[in-house]
């Protein structure tokens, strides 16, 4: 393996800075480079653990794609209880967004949407004041589940026995 080369601690702002901009070019796999090497060189670092996540969900639907528990495990690292709802619940939202780009049935996709909704719940009830964000993807999600109803008309799923395992939104950084 190519032993990388680390970058400086004074350099870690400017690298978070291109990693957003990298994930606005819709490049998400330069993004999380930056973030592993921001990481590396301070790793608690809160902005670069989010935008490493993010990064990563962005990679959900793409071939070959990040896995949900890559997300989940960096999840781990963010400190707040609010953060930690808030950036679950895009974890699973999008997750399930790319279930429905997959074409996986609509009851699969539906199910991760409602526990991203259920995050956002828990998040709303922790959020700082003014900062509506959880309410918002909640209301995404909410329309989205509405769509595929009338896209598709009321079909009955079947009751799912497993849910299946893979965004492309742009959610804010705190």
């Amino acid at each position: 393996m190519i032993e990388l080369k680390p970058i400086s601690r004074e350099a870690i702002s400017s690298a978070l800075e291109k990693a957003e901009r990298y994930r606005l070019l819709n490049e998400p796999r330069e993004a999380e480079s930056i973030c592993r090497d921001v990481l590396l060189a301070d790793a608690g670092n809160q902005h670069g653990l989010i935008t490493l996540l993010l990064a990563l969900t962005d990679q959900f639907a793409q071939k070959p794609r990040v896995h949900l528990n890559d997300a989940r495990g960096v999840l781990e690292q963010v400190k707040g209880d609010y953060e930690q709802a808030y950036y679950e619940g895009v974890i699973l939202e999008r997750w399930g967004k790319a279930q429905l780009a997959a074409d996986t049935p609509r009851y699969v996709a539906n199910d991760w949407l409602r526990k991203a909704m259920d995050c956002y719940a828990n998040a709303e009830n922790v959020r700082p004041t003014g900062n509506d964000d959880a309410i918002l993807r909640w209301n995404a999600c909410a329309r989205i589940i509405d769509h595929a109803v009338h896209a598709d008309g009321p079909q009955a799923d079947p009751a799912p026995t497993q849910v299946a395992d893979g965004f492309d939104d742009e959610v804010p950084l705190l």
